[in-house]
């Protein structure tokens, strides 16, 4: 079976120019099939605060009415994702850039409201709502897609959606047909014991210890979705799910050790 690796990007390597352009060389480096998924929630924070809309967020999750759903649609959807595919194709990666919406790719649901109303944010409903032949079909012609974080209700409107997310699911979705592997890339070397101390990488968790991990307070925020979709998708067939540094991703696509292996 044909290997894929799925590669998700976020953090402070998206803002970073330098750091940026070093990642995406590297990615454009990997051999084989390979996806990108990119988050941005940084930059989005940045250049909706220049246009008077204060970011909400809860749990590492961001609040989208419909203000912040045009800020995020254009900045993941167009100025990101679209600088992310010019400079992959300048690095000789024949990138294609993909929201939800784009081939039906990523269906969602727009998330219920209980205790907090998350507005236009999207839950994918597990592998059934990708089109895995849509993307099978773009990988058969040897193009990489690159994934913003924003999917469709198929009513006519865009979901902001976890880019963590996205990546597992479509790790999950595609696992029939690859043998897949995921890895969530940032700036830090690993999922750390102590946040202040970026040589403290815990290198492997399972289920027992992440438990342990979320009651101490060792892994919070933006982590905690980050982990829960890395177990989601072991539990679904995926080979393989590293979280690690960002100048080690070709690195770990190789199958070197680095940064933090998570295992049922």
């Amino acid at each position: 079976m044909q290997e894929l690796n799925i590669i998700k990007i976020g953090g402070n390597i998206l803002d970073n120019p330098t750091q940026l352009h070093r990642f995406l060389s590297d990615f454009a480096s990997v051999s084989g099939a390979k996806i990108l998924v990119h988050g941005g929630g940084k930059i989005a924070s940045s250049i909706g605060q220049r246009l008077g809309i204060t970011p909400k967020m809860v749990e590492g999750r961001r609040i989208t009415d419909a203000e912040t759903l045009e800020l995020v649609t254009m900045v993941y959807g167009g100025l990101i994702n679209k600088q992310v595919v010019a400079q992959l194709q300048a690095l000789g990666c024949n990138a294609i850039g993909m929201t939800g919406a784009d081939g039906n790719a990523i269906y969602a649901q727009k998330r219920p409201v209980r205790e907090v109303d998350y507005g236009y944010a999207g839950d994918v409903a597990g592998s059934k709502n990708i089109n895995a032949a849509t993307i099978q079909g773009l990988l058969s012609l040897d193009l990489t897609p690159v994934f913003a974080p924003l999917t469709h209700d198929g009513d006519g409107s865009m979901l902001n959606t976890n880019a963590d997310t996205i990546a597992s699911v479509l790790a999950t979705a595609l696992a029939p047909h690859y043998e897949v592997k995921l890895f969530y890339c940032f700036e830090k070397m690993g999922v750390l014991q102590d946040a202040e101390d970026d040589n403290s990488v815990i290198p492997e968790i399972n289920k027992t210890l992440y438990k342990e991990l979320k009651d101490t307070g060792v892994v919070s925020l933006g982590m905690i979705p980050k982990l829960d979709n890395a177990f989601a998708a072991l539990e679904q067939g995926v080979r393989a799910v590293q979280i690690g540094d960002a100048a080690a991703v070709s690195r770990m696509a190789a199958g070197g050790k680095a940064g933090t292996l998570i295992t049922l």
